[in-house]
């Protein structure tokens, strides 16, 4: 008979929004709650919400998280009984399952052994195989040497997938189109498996082009239990990482769902499994599918099938950690409605989905906890920085309506009114992905974002660019005469009709403005004359008049810089007056000097001084937030100096290559 294991109070070895989601339920379940943090993250959210926190390290702020020995010894010193990995770090580390469990700590999750079945990608197909799971036709071999990965790869026939064998994520995952790419492919995975999961191994499998990414979560108990909860539909990702996560998913029937449901539990009980887990898995639209890997911990995405099931899925966790059955059996389960989360990422997507960190100038998220539909988890605040150690997600989104549409409504109008300002963010890119006529009628694949990029990256026009320009040049100067002339004064500041030269998103505009009244501005940009009345103004939210059209509009300033959330998409508006005397460098690198394009740790450089290199050739790469990020030469021409090595850690805007361009 198995023993119950009691546990009291729990440390969780994560941070950010996750460690907030385990904390609700620990205290809902009256355990007490221990945070581990590192030295940048002391005024972390996270930190300050446990009921005790324990600083595990300072020097390499992501190491911090995976320093087994301290985590283990911040439990002891507080008297923590349990662990809880979260999601990330060292959630699939089967040394730290085993390290909690030879300290006397109840691991919140699988087994050691079950860890390592699944947590080595090569070995988690075998032994899928033998249970009788579909698996994808590949190599997954012990002789990792280059030239039998070239032949194998060659075997399995153009295009293969290269995946770390140790991780997931996306990390160390290469799709490879030809022969001609596959050693900087390989080459490029390695690194990235490396210095995300501690092992270079990688497997090859065939391409499977344009499928549907379905993953079904499973839960299983000491008491030979296990039932699934549906399946999760991940397929709107880029990077290999998922953006959009529904369920159910519009590609799945309920009998493909039972088979997919069976194949799961089948295999969590073929590795003898405890806890919460989820059986990836590839789907062509023949409706067949193969087994990728298996997620040893809680997901990202498991607010959506907590949407659709009413459980909590930590709570679960809990109670099956401290020895007790399932709650309920297969027969018990329900699903209800529909529910779909976005990942709102710190990042770029115009730039390739460059990871960005800085400062965080305004943040408002909604509220809720689907009792209206709504589920918003983040573990930001107005002011906080978003740090350059770790992953670029800052806020999941998530909706729940009677059916697909009412969640994609609630959702796509929760996204609009939630403002992150100061650093670039996918929040566009997620809207337009929401009002995508292919995602809205669920015929999205894993090549969604590749194949309708320039629609979901379109520029907006020069009318909008103009108008937000305008709502900007009249939001600062009203903001500055109020400070100065006080709120009655009716007369303009000294110096009016003012001249102003914008860049707004990157597009230069030129123009004046005209002062119109007490409350009123008229901004003429590009030609086009824009009238903006402020009708209320509280902090960094404006009721303005735009035209004779009442919007409300979120902003924050810092410097030369404004950035407004105004009329369904985030701008970023420059001084360009005020910026040009601040001008350091050319950014795009054409003066010569190849600029670091955010913080980072210099993994490869792959040139020498005095030689001659193509526009476009690849000088360096930079890993930050986890991934690899190439900086290529701007022109053509001879390197001339290397002001880093291998190893570096490197500031944003740090001169890292010089180049002097060839003769024209």
């Amino acid at each position: 008979m198995p023993q119950p294991t009691p546990f009291t109070k729990v440390l969780i070895a994560n941070r950010g929004e996750i460690a907030l989601r385990v904390m609700r339920s620990c205290h809902a379940l009256g355990y007490c709650t221990v945070a581990v943090y590192s030295e940048v993250d002391a005024q972390a959210a996270h930190a300050l919400a446990a009921d005790e926190a324990v600083c595990i390290g300072a020097a390499a702020p992501a190491d911090s998280y995976l320093n087994i020995a301290a985590i283990i010894a911040a439990a002891q010193r507080t008297g923590a009984d349990a662990v809880h990995p979260g999601y990330g770090f060292l959630a699939e580390r089967a040394d730290f399952a085993q390290a909690c469990q030879d300290a006397g700590l109840v691991f919140i999750g699988p087994s050691p052994q079950a860890i390592a079945a699944m947590g080595d990608k090569a070995r988690a197909k075998a032994l899928m195989a033998q249970a009788g799971v579909p698996t994808i036709p590949g190599y997954q071999g012990e002789d990792q040497a280059p030239a039998r990965l070239a032949a194998e790869a060659a075997r399995i026939g153009w295009p293969v997938m290269i995946k770390a064998c140790a991780g997931g994520g996306g990390r160390g995952m290469r799709l490879v189109a030809a022969a001609a790419d596959f050693a900087d492919a390989l080459a490029s995975a390695q690194r990235e498996a490396q210095a995300a999961f501690g092992d270079a191994t990688v497997l090859l499998e065939r391409a499977v082009l344009r499928p549907r990414h379905i993953e079904v979560q499973v839960f299983a108990d000491r008491h030979c239990h296990a039932v699934h909860l549906g399946e999760r539909d991940c397929s709107v990702q880029r990077r290999h990482q998922k953006l959009i996560e529904e369920s159910p998913s519009p590609a799945v029937s309920a009998e493909l769902r039972a088979r997919m449901g069976a194949v799961a539990v089948q295999a969590a009980l073929a590795i003898s499994y405890e806890g919460a887990g989820t059986l990836e898995f590839l789907l062509d639209a023949a409706g067949d599918f193969w087994f990728m890997e298996m997620n040893t911990r809680l997901q990202v995405e498991h607010a959506v099938t907590e949407a659709i099931t009413g459980l909590d899925l930590v709570a679960w966790q809990l109670q099956v950690a401290a020895g007790a059955p399932l709650p309920l059996a297969q027969g018990e389960i329900r699903f209800t409605g529909h529910a779909i989360e976005v990942r709102l990422c710190a990042e770029d997507p115009a730039q390739g989905f460059l990871p960005q960190s800085g400062p965080v100038h305004a943040w408002v998220m909604p509220e809720g906890q689907l009792n209206d539909g709504l589920r918003t988890d983040h573990a930001l605040r107005p002011g906080d920085s978003v740090p350059p150690h770790y992953d670029s997600m800052i806020a999941k989104l998530v909706a729940h309506g009677a059916d697909r549409p009412q969640a994609l409504r609630r959702l796509a109008r929760a996204l609009d009114g939630a403002v992150a300002l100061g650093l670039p963010t996918n929040q566009d890119l997620l809207a337009a992905c929401l009002a995508d006529p292919v995602f809205a009628a669920g015929g999205a694949t894993t090549a969604f974002i590749a194949e309708q990029q320039a629609r979901l990256l379109a520029a907006p026009d020069g009318a909008a660019v103009a108008r937000a320009g305008a709502v900007a040049v009249a939001l600062g100067l009203l903001a500055g005469r109020d400070a100065a002339l006080g709120p009655s004064a009716g007369a303009p500041p000294h110096g009016w009709p003012r001249l102003q030269r914008l860049r707004v998103n990157g597009t230069a505009l030129a123009g004046q403005a005209l002062w119109q009244g007490t409350q009123t501005v008229q901004a003429t940009l590009a030609g086009l004359a824009v009238v903006v009345q402020r009708i209320a103004h509280q902090g960094g939210r404006a009721r303005l008049l735009v035209d004779g059209v009442a919007c409300d509009v979120a902003w924050a300033g810092h410097g030369t810089q404004r950035w407004l959330r105004l009329q369904g998409r985030n701008w970023w508006v420059r001084d360009d007056g005020l910026a040009a005397a601040a001008a350091t460098g050319a950014a795009d690198g054409s003066d010569g000097r190849l600029r670091a394009s955010m913080s980072g740790r210099v993994a490869a450089l792959p040139v020498a001084v005095g030689e001659r290199v193509a526009a476009g050739q690849a000088l360096l790469v930079l890993e930050a937030m986890k991934m690899e990020h190439v900086h290529a030469a701007p022109h053509a021409g001879t390197v001339t100096a290397l002001r880093v090595a291998i190893g570096d850690q490197v500031a944003g805007g740090r001169v890292l290559v010089e180049i002097t361009a060839d003769p024209a």
